[in-house]
């Protein structure tokens, strides 16, 4: 499967590798409520990003500033939806009104959450809702899940994808119900003991592989500018392919397997076209090991 390629999420939902994250489309910098995007600009990008073929699109409602939500951006500039639209959002995080952060949901509290995402988007169901757990609510995955099936058989969910996950977590999440997607932060410069393994159990599972940070690497919500992995191996790359350093990066996450997607924000509609250009981008099995690999 070519990089520009499709990926059928969850055996019936066809969507092209590049994605687009919704997260910094409220604001600039991101879960900064003092930093508030220019809406018609915000509206321009995904717009764009339709234009340009993307139809997989991340979301949450916790992506929001002070006068901006991202779910209400995606409605205004799309609705009504495209029919081949694939809209993925996540739970557990949670953001109070002043938006600084709050307790991380309960089960208990998914179906709150759930609902508030299909009145922010106008929805009656979510294509795909990502179950985001951290170092203490990991060990109730299972519990977390078990809810998330219940809201699919109701017809609030389509699929059901995990987020924040190790192999063992992933193993558990899937005793509960099927998963179709795993997001995790992963990129150049951004990779974890045990990705690999991950990476491999999704790959023989038919588990797409959605990775946030793939531009950022470990520069994480400073975005590239912050990373400490340019390197002289990722200036040459783009050089030899005369392209920029972040449609590099793209291109090296997506070279990991056919089941990696990518899923890069931004709030620029000339970023969107770099990189839905970085599809296709082949890079040599000499370059992929250059820039670096993926151990554990």
């Amino acid at each position: 499967m070519s990089n520009d390629g499709t990926w059928l999420l969850g055996g019936d939902l066809p969507v092209r590798r590049i994605g687009l994250g919704a997260m910094r489309l409220p604001g600039r910098i991101a879960f900064d409520n003092t930093s508030v995007a220019d809406r018609a600009r915000s509206i321009r990008v995904l717009r764009r990003a339709v234009d340009l073929g993307v139809n997989h699109l991340d979301t949450a409602a916790f992506y929001f500033s002070a006068r901006r939500s991202a779910n209400e951006l995606i409605g205004a500039a799309l609705a009504p939806y495209p029919e081949d639209l694939v809209i993925a959002t996540k739970v557990g995080p949670r953001r109070d009104r002043s938006g600084a952060w709050a307790p991380w949901a309960r089960p208990d509290e998914l179906r709150g959450d759930v609902e508030e995402n299909l009145r922010q988007l106008g929805r009656d169901r979510l294509d795909v809702v990502n179950m985001r757990v951290n170092e203490g609510t990991a060990p109730l995955i299972a519990e977390y899940v078990g809810e998330l099936a219940r809201l699919r058989d109701a017809g609030l969910i389509r699929h059901i994808g995990v987020s924040g996950v190790d192999v063992a977590a992933l193993a558990a999440a899937r005793k509960e119900a099927p998963i179709v997607c795993v997001q995790n932060p992963f990129g150049l410069g951004r990779t974890r003991p045990g990705d690999a393994e991950l990476l491999h159990a999704c790959a023989e599972s038919g588990i797409a592989f959605v990775p946030f940070f793939a531009i950022a690497g470990d520069g994480g919500h400073q975005g590239a500018a912050g990373s400490t992995t340019a390197g002289a191996a990722l200036a040459e790359t783009a050089a030899a392919h005369g392209a920029t350093p972040a449609q590099i990066r793209l291109a090296w996450t997506l070279h990991q397997g056919p089941h990696v997607l990518a899923i890069p924000g931004t709030g620029d509609p000339d970023h969107v076209a770099q990189n839905v250009a970085a599809a296709a981008i082949r890079l040599t099995p000499q370059e992929v090991r250059a820039l670096g690999t993926v151990t554990g």
